[in-house]
């Protein structure tokens, strides 16, 4: 299996997460300016097999795209040219920042370290990650072909 990335894209820096090859746990990676994104992907994409792109969309709280979403398209419409094959989700991401802040205090890291709008990014960058694994994870089962012995469970 390849892993699956997330970027929580912002008009300065971009938090970026990746599942395990096997894809079951979420690890926060780093933390790039949003300029350089690109080229960091396409460098990453060298050394690890990656089968989705999932990028955090800000969306209002009406279900709207929020004012930042104008900044980040380009940058998503960028990586989606330079690969084609690649499939890209755009994953909701309200509240993301938020969690990442509230995941901060519950581990006790003190305030200093809470203000490390990096180690933020990329916390926000794994939560988006996390949630999109839970979501998939909890598709229609008619999505999936089942098993023999289940086929004869359902048979009967």
């Amino acid at each position: 299996m390849a892993r699956i990335m997330a970027i929580d894209l912002g008009r300065k820096r971009s938090g970026i997460a990746v599942t395990d090859p096997l894809q079951i746990i979420a690890n926060g990676l780093t933390t790039v300016e949003s300029h350089k994104l690109v080229d960091f992907v396409l460098n990453y994409l060298k050394q690890e097999e990656v089968e989705t792109i999932v990028i955090g969309e800000p969306k209002d709280m009406k279900n709207n795209p929020s004012d930042c979403s104008k900044y980040i398209e380009p940058i998503v419409n960028r990586l989606k040219k330079v690969l084609p094959e690649m499939k890209v989700v755009r994953y909701d991401e309200r509240f993301t920042s938020v969690m990442a802040h509230q995941t901060m205090i519950d581990a006790g890291l003190k305030k200093t370290k809470r203000q490390d709008k990096e180690l933020v990014d990329t916390i926000a960058a794994t939560i988006i990650l996390q949630s999109y694994m839970e979501s998939v994870k909890n598709q229609p089962l008619d999505r999936f072909v089942p098993r023999d012995d289940a086929k004869r469970k359902l048979n009967n």
